[in-house]
């Protein structure tokens, strides 16, 4: 295989592919911008360094990569690695890194033995492959999608989930998530996993999240702000993280004293106070 053809990220490729024969009026400097917005160089350089690594081990090279320091409170609240399965749960303040450090330590812990359900588009990245559930809320794929989920829950792995679906927002100057999805309630009351709440300490620039406000306001189809979260995760090179580990919650917690809606909020409320 050719150099050419084995980057992960060629912009111009990408504009030739997706123009055709327009490519020719994207002017140069466009071409530069994205280039560097999505680090093309250096994502190659890394992923032709790191590109042999599968699973966790690939994440935790990542780690290493964006030299996270990662301080990890309440440690003794992860289930011990006894056969039971859990669904561990996180906000969502990053975008990228987060699920990165939090995939390379939960996994760590679990000897590997975990999944996430990720964006399709992450789902095709070699060393994630074995790692993700692919999902794709549009398109062909959408009609699959329960069947992907449940199957997720009923596997045999650690699940890593964040229940927002989105990157946290920024209101009032202040970073969380938006309102949790129930689908993590009801398919580990289904499946019998207990929860385990986490916080994840960590902030973008705010231009991205000014970004993210801006798509949501517009009612955009096209997210600009996903466009900017290489970007983002390369601002947050050498940054400490603060990851709080809660105590697990027995899944029959979830009853019908509430709604699937409304424990799913209790749920997130818990981690903002860990």
């Amino acid at each position: 295989m050719s150099e050419e053809k084995s980057k992960l990220i060629d912009i111009d490729r990408i504009v030739q592919e997706k123009a055709g024969s327009k490519a020719k009026y994207v002017p140069g400097f466009v071409l530069s911008w994205l280039k560097r917005v999505l680090h093309q160089d250096e994502v190659n350089r890394f992923m032709a360094e790191s590109g042999h690594e599968r699973g966790v081990e690939w994440l935790k090279h990542c780690v290493r990569y964006l030299d996270l320091n990662l301080k990890i409170v309440g440690e003794e609240n992860f289930p011990a690695d006894d056969g039971r399965k859990y669904t561990f749960v996180s906000n969502h303040p990053l975008g990228g890194g987060d699920g990165v450090a939090l995939g390379a330590v939960i996994g760590s812990h679990y000897d590997g033995n975990i999944c996430y359900l990720l964006n399709d588009i992450l789902t095709n990245l070699p060393p994630l492959k074995e790692l993700g559930i692919p999902i794709n809320k549009t398109g062909g794929q959408s009609r699959s999608l329960p069947q992907l989920v449940d199957a997720g829950f009923r596997s045999d792995r650690q699940l890593l989930l964040f229940p927002a679906g989105i990157c946290s927002r920024m209101r009032n100057g202040e970073v969380k998530d938006v309102a949790w999805k129930k689908t993590f309630i009801t398919k580990s009351v289904e499946t019998q996993r207990d929860v385990v709440p986490i916080h994840f300490s960590g902030e973008n620039s705010k231009r991205f999240y000014r970004l993210a406000n801006l798509t949501d306001s517009l009612h955009l189809k096209f997210n600009l702000a996903m466009l900017f979260l290489v970007d983002e995760m390369y601002r947050n090179v050498h940054k400490t993280c603060e990851i709080r580990i809660g105590k697990p919650i027995p899944w029959q917690t979830f009853d019908r004293s509430r709604s699937a809606n409304d424990w799913a909020q209790y749920v997130r409320d818990i981690v903002y106070k860990l």
